[in-house]
């Protein structure tokens, strides 16, 4: 019995000599022992984009029945592709595109030649159309921005086939020579006496394949006059 009470009170002195050991050294550690790491926020991302010739227009889109065919870049029209259709740009420019109507912003290439129907400044591609809201209404109202870098523009002809002071006939010539041609167009000229409104077909990119169109629209009886107004 004395044994066991000896052994206690050594264990017991014992654990008292490890508590202070451990207590001594505590103290001399530095007193904050969990180190928090400081992340920093990764900084914003801003591109910018020089832009310059602002268009402001209205837009629409063309899909199925132009899908697959070949465009005036020689591109194969591929609807699901972000493209789209302009009179005045050089083909390949990159453009912004924003829907006035909805805020809604695309960046598009150039690859083909568009719209020929009057207060229209250019046709988006289908996929375009449903990413700016534009393709259930049909047409939207957008500002249109040119971006770097930029392509030197070339010089563009035209066929003019007819003009007419009675807009039915130039109507009725332009429904004639759409079952042939793609790009026929109508443009009203007026002078101080007399409104004219001519019908062409175009435009192309060089004289050659003007010319080449030309030759074709003689041998079926029209007069054609080429001109790069």
């Amino acid at each position: 019995m004395k044994n066991i009470k000896e052994g206690l009170h050594l264990f017991s002195s014992l654990l008292g000599l490890v508590f202070l050991v451990i207590l001594s050294l505590s103290a001399c550690l530095p007193r904050h022992r969990v180190v928090f790491e400081k992340r920093l926020e990764e900084p914003l991302r801003w591109e910018r984009r020089e832009s310059r010739g602002v268009q402001y227009g209205m837009a629409s889109w063309y899909g199925p029945e132009f899908h697959g065919r070949r465009t005036s870049s020689g591109e194969i029209y591929d609807m699901y592709e972000l493209t789209c259709a302009h009179n005045t740009l050089a083909l390949g420019t990159m453009v912004l595109v924003t829907n006035l109507e909805n805020g809604r912003s695309l960046e598009l290439r150039v690859n083909d030649r568009g719209p020929f129907t009057k207060d229209r400044i250019i046709d988006l591609s289908y996929a375009a159309a449903k990413i700016l809201g534009v393709y259930e209404k049909g047409t939207a109202f957008v500002k249109v921005e040119t971006l770097g870098p930029w392509i030197e523009e070339v010089p563009r002809y035209s066929l003019q086939i007819g003009s007419f002071s009675e807009e039915g006939k130039a109507k009725q010539l332009a429904n004639e020579l759409r079952k042939d041609f793609k790009n026929v167009y109508m443009t009203i000229m007026e002078t101080s006496t007399q409104r004219y409104h001519r019908v062409r077909i175009g435009p192309f990119e060089s004289k050659e394949e003007a010319l080449s169109q030309a030759e074709r629209l003689t041998q079926m009886g029209f007069t054609v006059l080429v001109t790069t107004r």
